[in-house]
């Protein structure tokens, strides 16, 4: 049962990269792969924070912030500098590494002694609780931290999704989407696809470093090599997310984006519980990639022969 509530945590944390893959990729259509230097730069500036002794919530939002300021700056390069799209990315995640080492003055930060979201939720679920240290769920004996630390994760999720699922149907929002569509058209309509651009790329990245700084904190350490294959993980989870709900509709594809994340994390812990070697989950999550990205094609083509067979 602990496996299990590890997973769905982990899974609900790395939602919001998720969330953020979505925008840029499917919003925007736009190769980012700043996230992968993102990410570990929200668990760099987080975790540098709370060992100087500042609390989870700033940490958490100088971190969003610094995020917002990768990807404005990837934005930057592709729309002031023309500079193309991958490219852009490239320049601003290798910059990304370098910076992320002198935020945290070498490779590894631990937060075994800081105060983070994790025991700020330990603490308010023992006051909900009592003083009980473990709960009978559904049969388990589940740890009342392991549980508030699980609820808060998916509280984070699903109030970002929300946020998110709203800003969208703004006027900025909507004239992001509409960037996306057609830039065409919206600088028809006197809009800057260049400045859309960049805010999107700004939050798409801020959500990537909020997730970050999230999972630093639940793993009680930053690490510099933490983003590596971050960015596969993301795009895994929203195709998977896609082939779920079915629609690519907004309110559809974010929650989609969030239940990817989370059963994509499922399987893993459920690979590695059957004894997969750990040296081997960078490749079986490029398998579930792949199989994301072939299989709902294949029933596509299925049901159309298989609709064609009967008429």
């Amino acid at each position: 049962m602990t496996l299990l509530i590890g997973a769905l945590t982990i899974g609900f944390i790395l939602s919001l990269l998720a969330l953020g893959v979505l925008i840029s990729f499917r919003i925007f259509a736009f190769p980012d792969i700043t996230a992968e230097g993102s990410i570990t730069l929200g668990a760099a500036v987080a975790a540098i924070l709370l060992v100087r002794g500042a609390g989870p919530f700033v940490a958490t939002f100088v971190a969003v912030i610094a995020g917002m300021t990768a990807g404005a700056s990837t934005g930057v390069l592709h729309t002031k500098f023309k500079i193309n799209g991958l490219l852009s990315g490239i320049l601003v995640m290798t910059a990304l590494y370098s910076t992320n080492l002198h935020v945290m003055g070498r490779s590894n930060v631990p937060l075994l002694n800081a105060t983070t979201f994790v025991t700020e939720a330990e603490g308010v679920g023992m006051a909900l609780l009592g003083s009980t240290a473990e709960m009978n769920v559904f049969g388990w004996q589940v740890s009342a931290r392991d549980l508030s630390v699980l609820l808060f994760s998916l509280l984070a999720a699903s109030i970002t999704g929300a946020v998110l699922y709203f800003f969208f149907r703004t006027d900025i929002g909507t004239a992001m989407r509409a960037t996306g569509d057609n830039s065409q058209m919206i600088r028809a309509l006197g809009v800057s696809d260049g400045t859309m651009i960049i805010l999107g790329l700004a939050v798409s990245n801020g959500l990537v470093a909020l997730a970050g700084a999230l999972l630093a904190q639940y793993q009680g350490f930053a690490d510099v090599q933490m983003g590596i294959g971050m960015l596969v993980w993301g795009l895994a989870s929203v195709i998977i997310g896609e082939a779920l709900v079915g629609v690519r509709q907004l309110g559809f594809a974010i929650t989609g984006a969030v239940m990817g994340s989370v059963l994509f994390r499922l399987l893993v812990a459920i690979a590695l519980r059957w004894g997969l070697d750990p040296n081997d989950l960078k490749l079986i999550t490029a398998a579930f990639v792949f199989l994301a990205l072939i299989v709902p094609g294949f029933i596509t083509r299925m049901r159309r022969a298989k609709a064609a067979v009967n008429a």
